[in-house]
């Protein structure tokens, strides 16, 4: 009876040390995609802010010949 607990015990303690590093592998894991998505926003928002700046650009050099007449 006791070898069977030793040995359960023993498993249970190696499912619990896998699981942390499972764990711990999705912690980085999540992390990382926190970072990327980060990036990616930031990105977008750059992205976003040189539209209109464009837009307005575009805008003046399609009026000049009317500015011209």
């Amino acid at each position: 009876m006791k070898s069977q607990i030793e040995k359960r015990l023993a498993d249970l303690k190696a499912e619990h040390e896998a699981g942390q590093k499972m764990l711990a592998e999705l912690d980085a894991k999540r992390t990382g995609l926190v970072q990327t998505m980060l990036r990616i926003e930031g990105a977008m928002q750059v992205l976003q802010e040189l539209l209109p700046a464009d837009e307005a650009t575009n805008a003046t050099v399609t009026n000049l010949p009317h500015a011209a007449r």
